[in-house]
């Protein structure tokens, strides 16, 4: 179980890096990646950038149950 969080945390750091390097910075990410910079500042968050949100809200909250996973089991044995 402990190797399986471990693998699970590791697989989601990795993954939350990557995802929250698309978001939109100051110049841009994933909206204007795809040609939609001007667009999305007039319109407010395009629909990619509130999928990206969901994606990273639920990644990150995996990588947070893996970790309190680990803690209880290391406290525990």
């Amino acid at each position: 179980m402990r190797l399986f969080l471990q693998i699970v945390l590791l697989t989601t750091s990795a993954v939350l890096i990557l995802l929250i390097l698309l978001h939109r910075g100051r110049g841009g990410g994933l909206s204007s990646l795809f040609g939609g910079g001007m667009q999305s500042s007039l319109a407010g968050s395009s629909v990619a950038e509130k999928n990206l949100d969901r994606i990273t809200l639920f990644v990150g909250s995996v990588w947070v149950i893996s970790i309190v996973g680990i803690g209880l089991l290391i406290k525990i044995g």
